[in-house]
């Protein structure tokens, strides 16, 4: 039986995050799909946030642990993956940062602006959820896709300023965190920017297979909403 238990659904890019990140840092892993299978009583009495990933591991003080970031500084902890996850206080201050930034900041944007798209469920309480007119959601669409600009530039003027990736000459969880995020903005044609271009490409091919296996699900998913209806 694998040391981690990782429940996840392909086509997410806060699954990937993870998904990226086992195989990357070379840890025995088994993944469970759980497309279809997350609100019944046995997930539920693991994970009652009704969340992926989740990762199923004997040292949690319940055994199960949900959230991309928070599952990745574990088991960097767990596992000494200083290179992912420095143990300089400095240092990890900027990966946390990173993070906390996309996960409060970048991630709800890219949610609103591509969740349509990708005909995922929008959070409650927001225009794309709401009984709003088409007009209406799809201009909240437009207004989040035309705020990305902004974080995406703080994190080439903060976080990557002088430095090939957020952990300097290496990616770091940070990096893999906002790596797998921007998957999602080819679903809706977002003019990236060359240097994200350039970034997610170093990234992939420093990571290798690690990255691009993973990806694959995400990509494939996203080539198949935006196809033409047949």
């Amino acid at each position: 039986m694998a040391a981690n238990t990782i429940s996840i659904l392909k086509p997410s890019v806060n699954n990937l995050t993870v998904r990226i990140f086992v195989r990357a840092a070379g840890l025995d892993f088994e993944e469970v799909d759980v497309w279809g299978k997350k609100g019944t009583p046995e997930f539920l009495s693991k994970d009652p946030a009704d969340l992926t990933p989740l990762l199923e591991e004997a040292g949690l003080p319940k055994g199960s642990l949900w959230e991309s970031c928070a599952i990745m500084a574990y088991l960097c902890d767990k596992h000494d993956l200083d290179g992912f996850y420095p143990r300089d206080l400095g240092r990890r201050a900027m990966i946390n940062s990173a993070m906390f930034y996309l996960i409060g900041t970048l991630y709800p944007l890219v949610a609103r602006a591509t969740y349509p798209t990708l005909a995922f469920p929008q959070y409650p309480g927001e225009v794309g959820s709401s009984q709003a007119g088409d007009e209406l959601k799809a201009r909240a669409q437009q207004d989040a896709m035309a705020a990305l600009a902004q974080p995406l530039e703080a994190y080439q003027r903060f976080f990557l300023d002088g430095q090939q990736f957020i952990g300097g000459d290496a990616p770091s969880i940070a990096d893999i965190r906002l790596a797998a995020t921007l998957e999602f903005l080819r679903a809706i044609d977002y003019p990236l920017p060359a240097w994200v271009d350039e970034y997610m490409g170093a990234i992939e091919a420093t990571l290798g297979d690690a990255y691009a296996e993973p990806a694959a699900d995400v990509r494939g998913y996203v080539a198949s909403v935006k196809a033409p209806a047949s």
